[in-house]
């Protein structure tokens, strides 16, 4: 007896992306953001830090991985559509970006979309 399997699965990777290659219609998330303390909250540490010089600290928000469509980009800005509705805008500066695969954006974003519309009802 022979036997044989098909697999239809196909892994799609998440794109960083700057700024100026954002476009309208992609589906972006944030991957890692950017946060700045002021130093002065780090005095006990071993090192000396200038007062007037901010702590960078770079951390993945909680929701890293949620679609976000894009309307429009004014550098460094980019404003986009949430799937529960309304806008979000990121800052190039302070959020990077990574730039979804069309079709699994897009099966997401559906997903999502529905998921709100049962719950309203």
């Amino acid at each position: 007896m022979e036997t044989t399997t098909e697999t239809n699965y196909q892994t799609t990777v998440a794109a960083r992306v700057a700024g100026e290659d954002i476009k309208q219609g992609d589906y972006v998330t944030v991957l890692n953001e950017i946060v700045e303390l002021p130093s002065f909250l780090w005095s006990c540490s071993g090192s000396t830090l200038p007062a007037d010089e901010p702590v960078r600290i770079r951390y993945m928000p909680s929701d890293a991985g949620q679609p976000f469509k894009v309307v429009a980009v004014c550098l460094p800005f980019v404003y986009t559509k949430r799937p529960k509705g309304g806008t979000q805008t990121f800052d190039t500066r302070q959020n990077q970006l990574v730039r979804l695969d069309p079709d699994s954006g897009h099966a997401v974003w559906k997903r999502l979309r529905k998921t709100l519309k049962k719950k309203r009802k």
